[in-house]
């Protein structure tokens, strides 16, 4: 048979996904951090939001949610329903305490054998597709996308290579395992869900992926949390003097996020600008990150080695309506990052009209306006820093334009948007899964085999490339 006449028999002979190709169930998988933990501290941050938030407007549009993520404590009952159409499964993998995030890919396999036994109980074909979320959940996915027969979506959140390329200073790179990890899944996984083009690109030049399976699908920002305040009310309540120039970082504690660099530039204008200086205040939110315990030790020790105390506050972490009321109490919002996927901070502060001054890295290039929403600082120079802000803070007519900025650019970015990006990406990924069905069915009929030998084949000549790939690094 000629091959255009073959295309067309594939083309004809695609059939409908089970009768729909709109996904009805989802299965999430979060192994390492529960959407239901609060951000801020351990190893909960920008992504418990994203998948939180992801899944309620999916289930807003009429999507089945289930999460499963690693169970932590012996009080978590084995399922909880958030609400109708959403339930998140604590799967035993483990012990409750003790585990690190580096110990995790030991219990990679108690976990994916939870999620089996879970799905296992249910009506065959009962999921539609998988989205994992980081590596880890990956690596589970990889295998139930096989067992189950469904694509798998895969969202990285961060990624080791790019993280080991902006490592900041006393910070440890990311293991070999995580790398080879990342490798696997980006190359099994039907469809890769980025935040930002920066992201997507990063996916192509540091991990091979296949471009067409690669979409950028921006989060988006809770704005019935996130909204102007007033600002004398907040600082009134936090105990913040109403003409002090009030600055605000938050998230976890560590090297990453670079607080450290905020208190050397704030010593800095200090030292520059006495007047100016004395009367800022430095709001620091967050908890130690679950991989950088004794980094908040050296943060409060640097505060005390500069004199700062009286400028420095330290706030446990603060989730929904509690961290609107900090960055409504604020300025200006700081993230200077050594890297950051995409900052959901960023929008969050902004949808409360509070501008944020960024580093010039990663999602935050997306997440922050320069000029208009923020400013982006290029460099990690506290020198630099300093004078940053020290021009912003001198300039009343400069922190309005861009409080205004701040509150345009953030409606721009919504869960629903989110959602919908996402359905998109759910219907191209069955169809596709479909198509390679048809394929699998057609194709061996002309050159002899059968459709498992030739999908066996196909998956063995991938992980054969990367285990060539990753003998030539080692």
């Amino acid at each position: 048979m000629p091959a255009s006449s073959r295309h067309s028999e594939l083309t004809r002979a695609v059939p409908p996904c089970n009768g729909r190709l709109e996904p009805m169930r989802v299965a999430v998988l979060s192994m390492h951090t529960s959407p239901l933990t609060k951000p801020g501290t351990g190893d909960a941050g920008g992504m418990n939001v994203y998948i939180a938030q992801t899944s309620h407007a999916l289930v807003d549009r009429g999507v089945e949610v289930e999460i499963f993520t690693r169970a932590t404590s012996s009080d978590q009952p084995p399922r909880v329903e958030p609400r109708d159409g959403l339930t998140v499964h604590h799967i035993p993998a483990g012990p409750f305490d003790g585990l690190t995030k580096d110990d995790l890919p030991s219990q990679v396999c108690a976990f994916t054998s939870g999620v089996l036994r879970a799905e296992a109980a249910k009506p065959r074909g009962y999921f539609d597709l998988i989205h994992s979320h980081y590596w880890l959940s990956g690596q589970a996915g990889w295998l139930a996308r096989d067992r189950w027969n469904v694509p798998l979506v895969h969202s990285a959140h961060t990624l080791a290579k790019v993280k080991n390329l902006h490592l900041a200073a006393h910070d440890s790179p990311e293991p070999f395992t995580r790398v080879v990890g990342e490798e696997q899944v980006v190359a099994e996984a039907d469809a890769l869900v980025a935040n930002t083009s920066i992201e997507a690109q990063e996916l192509i030049d540091l991990y091979g992926a296949d471009a067409d399976k690669v979409t950028v699908t921006p989060p988006g920002v809770h704005t019935e949390t996130f909204h102007p305040r007033d600002c004398a009310a907040a600082r009134e309540k936090l105990g913040l003097p109403h003409d002090a120039y009030v600055l605000g970082f938050a998230g976890r504690i560590q090297a990453l996020k670079a607080p450290d660099l905020l208190v050397r530039a704030l010593a800095r204008l200090r030292d520059d600008n006495p007047a100016l200086g004395k009367r800022i205040r430095l709001l620091v939110v967050g908890g130690p990150s679950g991989s950088a315990t004794q980094y908040p030790q050296r943060l409060h020790d640097l505060v005390e080695e500069l004199g700062l105390s009286d400028a420095v506050h330290f706030m446990p972490p603060r989730h929904g309506d509690a961290l609107a009321e900090v960055f409504a109490a604020c300025d200006f919002v700081c993230m200077p990052s050594h890297n950051e996927t995409f900052g959901l901070v960023a929008l969050e502060a902004q949808a409360c009209g509070t501008p944020v001054i960024a580093a010039a890295v990663g999602g935050l290039v997306t997440a922050v306006d320069d000029g208009r929403s923020g400013i982006l600082v290029d460099t990690h120079d506290s020198r630099d820093w300093a004078s940053v802000l020290e021009r912003t803070l001198a300039d009343p007519d400069m922190r309005s334009r861009l409080t205004r900025g701040a509150l345009s650019h953030a409606r721009r970015f919504t869960w629903n948007n989110t959602a919908a990006n996402l359905l998109r990406t759910y219907r191209a990924s069955l169809l596709r899964h479909k198509q390679l069905r048809v394929a699998q069915r057609l194709l061996p009929s002309a050159h002899g085999g059968n459709a498992a030998g030739s999908r066996h084949r196909v998956g063995s000549h991938r992980r054969q490339f990367l285990c060539r790939g990753a003998a030539r690094r080692a």
